[in-house]
């Protein structure tokens, strides 16, 4: 009979995960930091940027929540979560030292590997920028195999932007460089761009060779950002989305999440839009 690690129980069984702190984005979206109960999961626990956890919030049910840590922090992870839904709800009224059940990672990340050597534009908007965090602090970490990075970062308003504490940071690193967008300044002290997340590309350069991109964010956000490359020619296979449409059970076998042949939670959430040319906006 075969024997179950930490990491084989985790993937099939709901553990119960500890909040151990907690930090206000916007006044309905939340950063949870988690901590395993059991030793051995707080130690074996390692996801890849752009994976996915199933958060269980007994007698309410589940819902699938991107990783948004970097990928080296040990023994905890980060959940940024927006109050939305039954389960997103429920988390909302919670505080540390409270308990939910989370099983996972699931799924396909950004492809780290496969994009090293090139300059990387990074495109979000609102809480797409969640997925795209533990990327960005993984090449941070090996910030010499990489080239230049962007992020084209939009929301609402300035009040929805997501970690706001983190910019300084990210801007001292080398060779990289945030452009900040919102749809309505809201009569606030705005020194940044308004307009739609796409309208940054009129602030910067783009080469088609050597450049890929990594979007996340509302499906139409995504459609048109794809759009935008494709006319500065970068090519579908350097485009990459993370589809984060409907999913359910997590491991590909509900079929809720389907997308064309594609299952979002299965083979994705990542994909490139090579992939998912003619299923995903179609006509683009």
């Amino acid at each position: 009979m075969r024997s179950y690690n930490a990491q084989d129980q985790l993937m099939h069984i709901p553990q119960p995960a500890t909040i151990v702190d907690m930090r206000y984005e916007t006044p309905n979206t939340i950063t949870y930091t988690f901590a395993f109960q059991d030793e051995r999961l707080r130690e074996q626990f390692r996801f890849h940027p752009g994976q996915f956890n199933m958060l269980y919030v007994p007698g309410i049910g589940e819902a699938p929540m991107c990783i948004c840590s970097d990928p080296l922090l040990q023994g905890q992870f980060q959940q940024t979560i927006r109050a939305v839904g039954d389960v997103t709800n429920a988390i909302a009224n919670m505080g540390i030292g409270d308990i939910v059940g989370q099983r996972g990672p699931y799924g396909r990340g950004w492809a780290l590997d496969d994009i090293k050597g090139h300059h990387v534009l990074m495109i979000a908007g609102g809480i797409g920028l969640a997925s795209l965090r533990p990327a960005l602090e993984y090449m941070f970490h090996h910030r010499d195999e990489y080239g230049a990075i962007t992020i084209l970062y939009g929301a609402r308003t300035p009040h929805d932007l997501l970690y706001t504490s983190d910019y300084e940071r990210w801007m001292a690193q080398p060779d990289t460089y945030l452009l900040l967008t919102v749809d309505n300044p809201s009569g606030e002290e705005w020194h940044h761009h308004v307009g739609v997340v796409t309208s940054l590309f009129e602030h910067i350069e783009v080469s088609p060779d050597d450049s890929v991109a990594l979007i996340c964010g509302p499906e139409v956000m995504m459609v048109f950002t794809i759009v935008e490359l494709l006319r500065r020619q970068v090519p579908a296979e350097h485009i990459y989305l993370a589809v984060e449409r409907r999913m359910r059970c997590g491991v590909g076998l509900c079929g809720h999440c389907q997308c064309g042949p594609k299952f979002v939670c299965r083979d994705g959430p990542v994909f490139s839009y090579a992939e998912l040319r003619g299923i995903f906006g179609q006509g683009i």
